[in-house]
């Protein structure tokens, strides 16, 4: 789990809950469903992402082991689900429901601060992904994705950055959101340039710097400056 909450957050699961066991390719929920619950990871990923008016897919971020799924709104009446969850590597969950999870809270001051630590967090993260989307224009989409990336699933490397994680350009894109054929031509310009390379399926970023400079960085907090 990121963040300086995780140490808060280890009593969420003495609250009574359900172990789940989710196949690659389901959905936790979508958007519309009614948002009762919560999830906790144990192994797997999950993306959470949105489907625009237009059918493309957003990708917003990647939750894997150690992370809380928590897309709820607490302490008022049921609402529906803003975005949906896929699961894209098969995952063990816990799922703890709304109800349980607001009675805990209202009695246990030290979790309650941890949960709000963390709903914090990933709203600044969707604020500062949405901000270089708005202000960058394309490129700066994708500069931005690439330095989040090397931020959740970076290896250092001796001339460079490799992104552990494996993805296909339209997967990329997604996260950009805009087209593959956009990506591609933006991977080649910085292919072409020096800055990444392919390695076996996976980007290896030669120069973080140029991707910041580009996009004027803020040099935000790891823990905002993330893609999980």
């Amino acid at each position: 789990m990121n963040g300086d909450y995780s140490e808060d957050l280890k009593d969420l699961l003495l609250i009574e809950h359900k172990e789940k066991v989710v196949k690659k390719g389901s959905f936790l929920f979508r958007e519309g469903d009614l948002a009762d619950s919560i999830f906790y990871i144990r192994s797997g990923r999950v993306r959470i992402g949105k489907i625009t008016p237009d059918g493309r897919e957003i990708t917003f971020r990647i939750c894997s082991e150690g992370d809380y799924i928590s897309e709820i709104r607490l302490f008022c009446k049921l609402s529906t689900y803003r975005v949906q969850a896929k699961v894209i590597e098969d995952c063990s969950l816990v799922k703890i429901g709304k109800q349980d999870l607001e009675e805990k809270l209202l009695l246990d001051t030290s979790l309650t601060v941890g949960f709000l630590k963390m709903m914090g967090t990933q709203q600044q993260q969707t604020q500062s992904k949405f901000r270089d989307l708005v202000l960058h224009g394309k490129k700066g989409a994708l500069y931005s994705t690439l330095i989040r990336m090397t931020n959740s699933y970076g290896i250092e490397k001796n001339d460079g950055i490799l992104i552990d994680l494996p993805l296909t350009n339209q997967e990329l894109a997604n996260f950009c959101g805009m087209s593959r054929e956009v990506v591609n031509r933006l991977l080649n310009s910085l292919k072409n340039d020096g800055i990444i390379k392919m390695d076996n399926g996976k980007i290896f970023v030669h120069n973080l710097q140029y991707l910041k400079d580009e996009i004027h960085c803020e040099n935000c907090p790891v823990d905002i400056c993330r893609m999980d």
